[in-house]
């Protein structure tokens, strides 16, 4: 499964994306979850829960799905 992690900041912690993609419940669980899974950024193995994710990274994450970064879009109203 493809999907799209829209950045509301300029980048997201490897952590709070399997936060916000429902991989984890809590922040508390992505230094567990990194030791029993391999997670890939750009196809490179990571483990490290902070790692920074910007715009244009993909996340592999086997058995769950694959990740797009994008840059929250800018309404005409924001930026007013």
């Amino acid at each position: 499964m493809k999907e799209k992690v829209i950045l509301k900041t300029d980048y997201m912690t490897l952590g709070q994306v399997l936060k916000e993609v429902n991989i984890i419940s809590s922040g508390g669980q992505a230094k567990w979850y990194l030791a029993e899974h391999t997670v890939f950024v750009d196809g490179e193995p990571e483990n490290r829960r902070g790692r920074k994710l910007y715009p244009g990274m993909m996340l592999e994450i086997p058995d769950e799905g694959t990740f797009f970064m994008k840059k929250k879009e800018m309404t005409s109203d924001e930026t007013e």
